[in-house]
């Protein structure tokens, strides 16, 4: 189980999960609610680092948002800062799954001094539903609608658990490269649950999201991983930003669609491990 901390900044009170030892390492997801589960990215690095997990503003048992402003990622990047300043790290690393990878490029544009390294895992750096068919959430996809289907249960508040857990395990498996793995990837008891709230305003967000001219700003060790068949972020946006952030490597995982930490776990750990180290 990971230890639940309440964090009072300048921005609001945040719930945070910590776990492992070691150098500090922060994980972030736009809009995933974590406890004291855990969450299967994290857990990566936990041998190592000592990982927060954060919920941010409108999730868990963080502050609510006064303004939908505060949703945005640039909103969000300070909040994160505020949390680092309050748990008196000078500097930690920031790692990012999807759109947590997302808000690793604009933490990295605006922000890289209080960042040690950055990890992006299976994300993009602009909008990529519209710019490529590759995308499950592209609407010439083949699985685009059954996708969206899924996508709009899961807002659904009346939801049994046993129909919600269901929903998102016919999700998942569209995402990873071996599906009838699934119960093999996730066989631990971590339960996480979504923001609706925090994922229609990132629907609103990722239209006019494009930061790619901005990477070269970014000053920071990088990471970049992603899956080469990664249906939800394709490998061109990963390349994409390994060509615009100075000072990146991309590591290509053969094997893998959206969960490289899950679908080729040993090649993540060392991977991760060697960079941060």
């Amino acid at each position: 189980m990971w230890e639940r901390k309440k964090v009072d900044t300048s921005r609001g009170s945040f719930e945070v999960f910590a776990k492992g030892e070691g150098p500090p390492l922060c994980v972030a997801h736009l809009y995933s609610e974590f406890n004291m589960t855990g969450d299967y990215f994290g857990d990566s690095f936990t041998d190592h680092h000592r990982v927060y997990l954060v919920n941010l503003k409108g999730t868990g048992d963080s502050v609510d948002a006064e303004d939908p402003h505060e949703y945005f990622m640039l909103d969000t990047v300070f909040d994160l800062e505020a949390i680092r300043t309050e748990l008196g790290y000078k500097r930690w690393s920031f790692v990012g799954h999807s759109t947590g990878g997302m808000l690793g490029c604009v933490y990295g544009i605006h922000a890289s001094e209080g960042l040690d390294h950055l990890i992006i895992v299976g994300a993009a750096a602009r909008e990529y539903a519209s710019s490529s068919r590759f995308c499950i959430y592209h609407f010439e996809n083949p699985k685009f609608d059954v996708m969206q289907q899924y996508i709009e249960q899961l807002k659904n508040p009346a939801l049994s658990s046993d129909e919600r857990q269901m929903i998102a395990k016919e999700r998942t498996k569209l995402s990873l490269f071996n599906p009838e793995l699934y119960e093999e990837y996730f066989s631990k008891n971590i339960h996480k649950t979504l923001s609706a709230v925090r994922m229609n305003f990132f629907a609103r967000e990722i239209m006019n999201f494009d930061v790619t001219r901005q990477l070269n700003k970014i000053t920071s060790p990088t990471l970049i991983i992603c899956g080469e068949h990664d249906v939800q972020c394709p490998l061109s946006f990963s390349e994409e930003m390994d060509v615009y952030i100075p000072n990146s490597k991309l590591v290509v995982f053969q094997n893998s669609n959206h969960y490289p930490f899950l679908e080729e776990p040993q090649k993540f750990n060392r991977v991760t491990r060697d960079f941060l180290s």
